[in-house]
């Protein structure tokens, strides 16, 4: 799996609900042929990244299927984990949102 593209948009909190910052963040993914993740119709990665107490993680995640906009039932391994929540750091930071 290699990231390809990334959008960035942080979100907003009128309410004052939640603490820290939070951040939705799609990030189009070129998968392998012999992955069970592929489509023909491309993948994409939608996710809330959150920054809480110097603490960030991804907070939730889907994929979807970029030309029919339907959501995939799959989990991210442990590894790619650790790779996008790296990745997502590193787009807020050169953002700076």
């Amino acid at each position: 799996m290699n990231i390809i593209e990334a959008t960035i948009e942080k979100l907003e909190d009128p309410f004052g609900i939640l603490s820290g910052d939070r951040y939705e963040i799609f990030l189009t993914l070129e998968i392998d042929e012999e992955d069970e993740l592929f489509s023909e119709h491309g993948i994409s990665l939608k996710l809330i990244y959150a920054i809480e107490n110097e603490q960030e993680k991804i907070a939730q995640y889907d994929f979807i299927e970029i030309t029919t906009g339907r959501f995939l039932d799959f989990a991210l391994e442990e590894d790619e984990v650790k790779e996008i929540e790296q990745y997502c750091h590193q787009l807020v930071e050169n953002n700076q949102l």
